[in-house]
């Protein structure tokens, strides 16, 4: 009897199961499937049944750099991530033997296919787009093994050397143009305000007087500054205070 009593607390041992939040269960009865359990506490008939846990967890996945030649024809180090889940525990244990390893294997794949299709420029550029091709294609092989694909992102691209060199220069390149071009453009504007002033200058000559009195009082500011002014100019200056008093009067 206590022998008896021995067996059924082994074999009910043997048949608990306790399956957590995040895990599923796939039960095999004499090797058929016969569905999912999970999660919680479970019970198997012992060596009749046998189950394959199967986490539901996101699965993050290094894709290492590959040498990659884009379109046109340069050649790059790319290294990206993927994250993956299982959505159907049972295509994931049934249909393909190592999940994760075919995944991997694909992402590289998939990853060079792609990245091959488009040029530096628009690799540098529409990168995002590039990440959103990648994860779609990713996602197609993977759906008939119940994986998920939720994201792809190319985290590092690596140029050579003389690429680099090219890119620095053309960058100055463009820095130089466009300091120029404001430069241009500040000349511009300052000639049209110059062209104004001369004319407002030109309508009242005395404006013009006046301006040159207010330069030479800039210039004394300092007092190691010796003016000279010509007669002719001081002739100018008495007309031009006889002009201003002649309009206060009026």
């Amino acid at each position: 009897m206590e022998y008896l009593i021995a067996v059924l607390v082994i074999l009910f041992f043997m048949s608990v199961r306790v399956i957590k939040e995040y895990e599923r269960s796939v039960i095999f009865f004499l090797g058929k499937c016969t569905g999912v359990r999970g999660p919680g506490l479970i019970l198997l008939i012992p060596i009749f049944e046998r189950m394959v846990k199967v986490s539901f967890r996101i699965i993050t996945m290094d894709i290492p750099s590959q040498k990659i030649i884009t379109k046109d024809n340069v050649s790059i180090d790319i290294a990206a991530v993927a994250y993956y889940r299982v959505v159907d525990p049972q295509k994931s244990v049934i249909t393909i033997d190592n999940y994760n390893q075919a995944v991997y294997q694909i992402s590289q794949t998939t990853v060079r296919n792609v990245v091959g299709q488009f040029s530096l420029d628009q690799l540098l550029a529409q990168t995002t787009e590039i990440n959103v091709q990648i994860k779609e294609v990713i996602d197609k092989h993977t759906e008939p093994w119940g994986i998920e694909v939720t994201a792809v992102e190319i985290k590092d691209i690596v140029l050579p050397d003389n690429m680099q060199r090219a890119m620095a220069k053309e960058a100055e390149a463009e820095r130089e143009r466009r300091a120029k071009i404001v430069a241009a453009e500040g000349e511009l504007q300052a000639s049209q305000k110059l062209g104004e002033a001369a004319d407002v200058m030109t309508a009242h000559p005395v404006a013009l007087q006046l301006r040159t009195l207010q330069t030479m009082a800039e210039i004394s500011v300092e007092k190691n500054s010796t003016i000279i002014f010509p007669a002719q100019f001081m002739t100018t200056v008495e007309e031009a205070f006889k002009k201003i008093a002649t309009d206060v009067r009026k």
